[in-house]
């Protein structure tokens, strides 16, 4: 089975409530896995499970790459207002920010 080219961004609801934000290059699945198995370390291996509350895949990794700093930059709020799909709430926090 070939993996699907590009990559994705994906955020984790963590059991302490917080969230994560990354990529994925190889498969989400096989990376959310990973998460739960504590596999490489990190933030979400203290804050275990996790729960995959968004992803999105960009063929371009350049793009899945600026996507994943741009929404690690966001509030909680504005997360949250993704994690919806509530796209005119993201514009309203956005504009808020000064």
């Amino acid at each position: 089975m070939s993996e699907e080219p590009g990559a994705h961004v994906y955020m984790l609801l963590c059991a302490d409530g917080s969230y994560y934000v990354g990529s994925a290059r190889l498969g989400l699945e096989r990376r959310l896995s990973e998460h739960n198995h504590g596999t490489y370390g990190g933030y979400t291996t203290k804050r275990r499970p996790v729960e995959l509350v968004w992803s999105q895949h960009f063929l371009d990794i350049t793009d899945a790459v600026a996507v994943e700093r741009q929404i690690k930059g966001w509030s909680r709020a504005k997360k949250e207002a993704l994690i919806k799909g509530d796209y005119g709430e993201i514009q309203v926090l956005a504009k808020r920010r000064t």
